[in-house]
């Protein structure tokens, strides 16, 4: 059995980062598993720009982006295997995975980051009534047929779902000659970001119809049309509001869900709100050894803050695998080794990454990312310890389509108690 200091389940943004901070941080032996044919993963679709603001402070599109890292992962000869479908984690670190060269085969890895990304909702979690004509699209599946195979999904296009994929791809199905007829979101509000709206939307006289959801597909061997329906405040469609639209393309932008089945299968601890694993300062889960990072721990936004949470989590893999030198245990107060503080949510935060804070284990400024789950204005963030407020911060608009964080010192958790606990809330006034 193969044996490495770091194994990383995944090559795409977070997978890249994390396996250079690991390098950059402990020179360990590392490999990346990667299931697709190449390194990149997701980004190797996303042909728009608007990537690397926050990294590299200039503007690139998903594939430039990741050859940055893609570049540095060579230069630095960290091996990867490419077309490698991870089967199963143990417990005890030990991944069963398949490859035509190698066949089925186990690596023995002293720690393991997960950056698997996530998946798209497809139609049969969203209840739909109709039949299973052609037609239907993930908005992500839609996106690389158009921009990596070639091909155009339909001429008459309706989208439900405006998440930033959907959006994106109701710019890009109309600059390739397909007519997007509609967005329909089942929210009172856009899941996506503020800019692709306006971008993608408004730009091209999209309409936007919040607070509306397909009732109904007509067609048996391809779309005919879709029935859209306003929908009352318990999402539950209203009779008498049908509108009805003739097209030959659905696209589903519904949501993504972290793809956690190797997570689960290991034992990791998953959280009911983000369907990611459960992490602590560190980003490592409730197995010690197992880090996560990017979209399979929680959805985010921007890939610039998947790379550098992913870094965070290479960084502190790095660290659990060269342990502690005898003279640096010697100097850990036992007294301060237990002390782990809850992060609590109140006021419309629906979750915060990480979900514990061990003084001793951060660095001296811990970085809490979460989402709302309403659309905010003119509101203060706080972040409480003990009641204490320590942030408090205005935010002029607010909403679940954008990632929001507050930052906590380590000084300022260095003399608290054991029974501490750190509450993040939204505020109306000051």
């Amino acid at each position: 059995m193969k044996q490495y200091d770091i194994v990383i389940i995944g090559g795409g943004p977070a997978g890249l980062a994390a396996a250079l901070a690991a390098r950059e941080h402990g020179n360990c032996q590392v490999l990346i598993l990667e299931r697709d044919r190449e390194l990149g993963g997701i980004l190797n679709q996303c042909i728009h720009n608007g990537f690397g603001l926050h990294t590299f402070k200039e503007e690139l599109t998903g594939p430039e982006y990741a050859a940055r890292f893609i570049e540095r992962v060579q230069e630095e000869k960290i091996p990867y295997a490419l077309n490698t479908m991870v089967l199963d984690i143990s417990a005890e670190k030990v991944i069963t995975a398949m490859n035509r060269e190698e066949g089925l085969f186990e690596i023995k890895a002293r720690a393991i980051v997960l950056a698997m990304g996530c998946r798209e909702r497809s139609r049969g979690a969203l209840n739909i009534p109709g039949y299973r004509p052609a037609g239907i699209f993930s908005a992500g599946t839609a996106q690389r047929l158009v921009n990596m195979e070639g091909y155009l999904p339909g001429r008459e296009v309706v989208i439900l779902g405006s998440g930033d994929i959907g959006l994106i791809m109701a710019r890009r199905m109309t600059l390739e000659g397909a007519r997007v007829k509609a967005v329909a979101e089942l929210m009172p509000y856009s899941g996506g970001l503020k800019r692709n709206i306006v971008q993608c939307l408004d730009d091209y006289g999209i309409p936007l119809k919040l607070s509306h959801t397909v009732v109904d597909i007509q067609g048996k061997e391809r779309v005919t049309g879709v029935t859209i329906a306003q929908v009352d405040e318990n999402r539950r469609p209203i009779p008498g509001t049908e509108e009805a639209y003739s097209c030959d393309t659905l696209l589903l932008s519904c949501g993504l869900i972290p793809e956690n089945e190797l997570s689960r299968g290991m034992g990791v601890e998953i959280s009911p709100v983000t369907s990611g694993p459960v992490v602590n300062e560190s980003l490592e889960t409730s197995i010690p050894g197992v880090f996560a990072c990017g979209n399979v721990l929680h959805v985010h936004d921007l890939v610039d803050f998947v790379s550098q949470e992913a870094a965070s989590a290479g960084t502190h893999a790095a660290a659990y695998v060269k342990g502690l030198t005898e003279e640096e245990a010697a100097q850990r107060d036992p007294a301060e080794e237990q002390r782990a503080f809850p992060v609590k949510v109140q006021g419309g935060i629906r979750y915060t990454v990480p979900t514990m804070i061990r003084p001793d284990r951060m660095e001296e400024e811990q970085v809490i990312r979460f989402r709302v789950g309403d659309v905010y204005r003119n509101r203060y963030l706080s972040l409480y310890v003990n009641g204490r407020r320590l942030v408090h911060r205005k935010r002029q608009v607010m909403a679940p389509g954008e990632m929001e964080e507050l930052k906590v010192k380590r000084e300022q958790l260095k003399d608290c108690p054991l029974d501490t606990e750190i509450l993040v809330t939204i505020e109306e006034e000051s």
